[in-house]
């Protein structure tokens, strides 16, 4: 889970590299470190910690040259520091290479070189690549990678500069890279955040490729040499989009961003009463749905499933992509497994989807990224049109995911004959403004936060569709506020966590009108007669639930099924106040990097 930005032209090429990790750095940021080749010299600066740090280095000012890799980590192996930060050489320093992705067989391959003589000074898996190049290196640079990927077991997302050879060579198997096609310049990098201000023209590189990577042109390649024909795709993103615009964080950005994203999510989808996703799988011959991802994008699965066996009366199960492949899943030809994405390149759910396939199983994706992994690899799929999420902790991804989830569950009632419900598709149009009304909250909930924000401990309860919704509250508040949160289906409050209830513990109520509202209040009134301290979400003040709690976060009432997005956005809004009270740096918590690369 790390970034890789590289440049080849004739900008000036610290500066560029520099601002590419500051982009980059949600992917990672235990340390950083570049090296540009100049006056055929690698010359290279690396520090632990934020790329701030790294670019108070002064020799920076003294480097130059028209090609340069640069890398921000986030430690898998080795702790962070500036001997394990990447770039990482060979002993004569005149190979570089920076690496996202683990190597599985690099303890073998390490002990090769030492006996053969190499001096490894690092603990990371992906020092030993720059001193096999070093090994195979014959004059070509292209054949010495070629050769050495064909020994690696494991995944990366590789670039490699000699000083030798004004070029960059790439290669990816399981870990996103991208080319940025510029105008007598090239970018490579991890995805297109760092680029896009550069270049909108982006070729995403699949799996066993290798791209030679000049400043007036690229050429990419299989692992056995072939050329191989890629398309160029012209992204829509802008750099406006990307930028924090008058945010404190991307985070906050992102969840005010989420009436325009629901729209976008929904925009052309929904005309004369039907629902029109172009799906190229016949779903008459699905027999089960087995929703898999990790993380938010599980939560929004668990919701996916409530969606589908209501609207669809197809039997549906929820996985764990880093569960999914290891037990050895009973998987068959009338099933149909969706993969849940934001970025469409997360190692586990890639794996779970290509056990699906080998399988015999049909896939489609919901993503996020045009040209991901995962978008690529399945028979179909619905991009969610999100925009560009920076924010580790996802917000508008989760809200879009669900918005898709719905789309998709209709589609399928559709496709088998029953009628869609003219109500939810009222309801549709207008979740938008509701969404809006429950922003105009923010300060509100701010006050509340101030109240429980040095709390120790929290507990969120949800029934029905809104239990996923308690477990994504409790995520958001231990990811940005470093708060243990547990989420829970409130009937299970009796099985165990009502031995955690006293008069030190915040509990997180989703008490909004449903088919089970009696019974939620059952579980309120359980708390409160052990002291309890009941945060409530509702609709309305109410008599019954007033009594009951310290604090009501009121939010405006939609049908049942379409509740969860609603009511999430208050508990993100909670979440990011008590982290921003607490001083913390909600964009960049501890140990977290966005896209989970790695297994």
């Amino acid at each position: 889970m790390c970034g890789i930005i590289g440049y080849v032209g004739d900008k000036k090429i610290v500066p560029l590299l520099i601002e590419g990790l500051k982009k980059l750095e949600y992917r990672g940021y235990d340390s950083a470190g570049i090296c540009v080749l100049d006056g055929g010299m690698l010359k290279s600066i690396k520090d632990k910690g934020r790329i701030s740090e790294l670019e108070k280095e002064e020799p920076l000012k003294w480097i130059s040259g028209n090609a340069g890799i640069a890398h921000t980590r986030w430690a898998t192996h080795g702790k962070p520091d500036e001997i394990n930060a990447h770039p990482h050489f060979d002993c004569k320093k005149e190979i570089a290479i920076v690496h996202n992705g683990i190597i599985e067989n690099y303890q073998s391959l390490k002990k090769l070189l030492i006996k053969e003589g190499h001096m490894i000074s690092s603990e990371t898996d992906s020092e030993i690549i720059a001193h096999l190049i070093e090994k195979f290196y014959e004059g070509d640079l292209e054949e010495a990678v070629t050769r050495v990927l064909k020994l690696l077991e494991g995944t990366y997302g590789l670039a490699v500069l000699s000083n030798k050879e004004e070029k960059i060579i790439v290669a990816k198997k399981g870990s996103p890279l991208v080319i940025g096609v510029g105008d007598g310049e090239m970018f490579i990098a991890s995805d297109i955040s760092p680029i896009i201000e550069h270049t909108n023209k982006i070729i995403y590189l699949s799996d066993g490729e290798v791209g030679i990577i000049t400043k007036d042109r690229y050429i990419i390649k299989n692992i056995d040499g072939n050329g191989v024909d890629k398309k160029v795709h012209e992204v829509k993103w802008s750099i406006d989009q990307i930028e924090k615009g008058n945010f404190k964080h991307f985070m906050l950005k992102e969840i005010f961003e989420q009436p325009e994203v629901i729209r976008n999510t929904f925009r052309g989808r929904i005309k004369d009463g039907k629902i029109k996703l172009s799906l190229n799988i016949d779903f008459k011959k699905i027999k089960r749905i087995i929703l898999t991802a990790c993380g938010t994008s599980w939560h929004s699965a668990v919701i996916g499933k409530y969606l589908i066996e209501e609207y669809a009366k197809i039997p549906c199960e929820v996985d764990y992509a880093s569960e999914f492949r290891y037990r050895n899943p009973m998987v068959n030809t009338d099933d149909l497994l969706i993969a849940i994405s934001q970025s469409g390149e997360t190692a586990d759910t890639i794996a779970a989807l290509k056990e699906a396939k080998g399988k015999g199983a049909k896939t489609l994706g919901i993503v996020n990224v045009v040209g991901s992994t995962i978008s690529r690899e399945v028979d179909s799929g619905i991009y969610l049109h999100a925009g560009p999420e920076t924010g580790v902790a996802s917000t508008k991804a989760f809200t879009s995911q669900i918005a898709a989830l719905t789309l998709f569950s209709l589609y399928l009632g559709q496709e088998s004959g029953m009628d869609i419900d003219n109500e939810i598709l009222k309801e549709m149009e207008i979740i938008p403004e509701k969404i809006e009304k429950v922003l105009e909250n923010s300060e509100r909930i701010r006050n509340i936060a101030s109240r429980f924000k040095d709390k120790n401990n929290f507990l969120y309860f949800g029934r029905g569709i809104n239990f996923p919704v308690a477990l994504e509250g409790a995520l958001k508040l231990k990811e940005i506020s470093y708060i243990h949160a547990e989420g829970y289906p409130a009937a299970e409050m009796k099985h165990g966590p009502i031995a955690l209830i006293d008069k030190n513990m915040p509990i997180v109520f989703l008490a909004t009108k449903s088919s089970i509202s009696s019974k939620i209040l059952s579980n309120i009134e359980e708390v409160y007669a052990r002291d309890g301290k009941i945060i409530s979400v509702v609709n309305e003040k109410t008599p019954e639930v007033e009594k009951f709690s310290e604090e009501l976060i009121i939010v405006p009432e939609t049908i049942e099924e379409l509740s969860p997005i609603i009511n999430v956005i208050s508990l993100q809004l909670l979440a990011y106040h008590i982290a921003d009270l607490k001083g913390l740096d909600v964009d960049k918590p501890r140990n977290l990097a966005k896209s989970v690369t790695v297994e």
